[in-house]
């Protein structure tokens, strides 16, 4: 993979979830590119809503009642994804949706996503839908949100558990082996045509002082460390950016596109959701650029090859939770 040549202030403010991640997007040319060059994460605000609020829940209740009135419960897991992810099209983007003061604890913000979140919320959402039954959304001791929580809980976190900071999934590699392991999702990136990448992992190690838990506690370096020392080990398979139109007919609707990074120690610069529109293949996401959730302009494979920092995906197909 190519030396990274851009970010690295960018780096220090993007949404930590997955380091670079959504603030990654230079064009390598303006003409035609929706991520005009020079965009810094460091342009965008933080959140501007609470999370966890009545309006957050009250998201979640109405976007699982519309799959219930639709029929959707029924889908496949991917083409549930992608229709619970249209329903967000237009929903602001904000960055440091997860890094709220204190501990660590589950975040549940749906009023504003970024590219992780929204591919967490929206893969929750649809987990939601096949497991539990549209009467729990009226129970009127909403037992729809701690149900709820705890499946987003099992996605964002290693093994499934919070517990503290260091067990949050901040490598999106990771988010997808993890996930995998868990029964959640596959991933397709070897069995598609992928090859080995051979970067190694070690961004937040390296820039600690870019991350305020790091700094609050020093004590969790060696955990990261640790994290970061196994990812090395385990070989991650992508699908070079040249190599993208020729395996898109492989990539179905809904599923998980990670889009891998140049940047040093990086693996992840973007995340999101397949989406076919009139035979070619794009991507649903929350981009800092263009501030809302939406459908790529482009096609994926273009979409990547304009962009400065991206150089291929990772690519990991939701399971069915029935």
């Amino acid at each position: 993979m190519r030396a990274g040549d851009l970010l690295a202030r960018g780096a220090a403010t993007c949404a930590l979830g997955v380091l670079l991640t959504c603030g990654g997007e230079t064009a390598r040319s303006t003409a035609g590119s929706d991520a005009p060059e020079g965009r810094a994460a460091a342009e965008a605000p933080g959140p501007m809503t609470a999370p966890g609020s009545d309006e957050d829940w009250g998201i979640v209740r109405e976007k699982a009642l519309w799959a219930y009135d639709q029929g959707l419960a029924e889908l496949p897991m991917g083409e549930l994804v992608a229709r619970i992810g249209e329903t967000f099209v237009g929903t602001p983007y904000a960055p440091h949706t997860l890094e709220v003061a204190g501990e660590e604890r589950l975040v549940v913000e749906l009023q504003e996503l970024d590219c992780v979140t929204f591919v967490e919320n929206v893969l929750a959402l649809a987990r939601f839908v096949q497991m539990a039954r549209d009467v729990m959304l009226d129970d009127p001791a909403e037992s729809y949100r701690p149900f709820y929580a705890g499946i987003l809980e099992r996605i964002r976190y290693r093994g499934g558990t919070l517990d503290g900071y260091s067990s949050r999934l901040h490598y999106f590699s990771e988010w997808i082996s993890d996930n995998s392991d868990k029964g959640i999702l596959r991933n397709i990136s070897q069995e598609i045509g992928g090859v080995v990448d051979t970067e190694r992992i070690d961004f937040m190690t390296t820039h600690a002082d870019a991350y305020r838990q790091l700094g609050e506690d020093p004590q969790l370096l060696p955990a990261l460390e640790a994290v970061e020392s196994r990812l090395n080990e385990s070989p991650r398979f992508y699908v070079p950016e040249e190599r993208i139109e020729e395996v898109a007919e492989r990539i179905r609707d809904g599923d998980v596109i990670a889009v891998t990074s140049t940047v040093g120690g990086l693996d992840i610069a973007h995340t999101g959701i397949a989406l076919w529109r009139d035979g070619r293949l794009h991507l649903l996401h929350a981009p800092l650029v263009g501030g809302v959730v939406q459908i790529s302009e482009v096609p994926l494979a273009e979409r990547i090859l304009r962009i400065r920092g991206q150089d291929g995906v990772m690519v990991a197909r939701p399971l069915d939770a029935r």
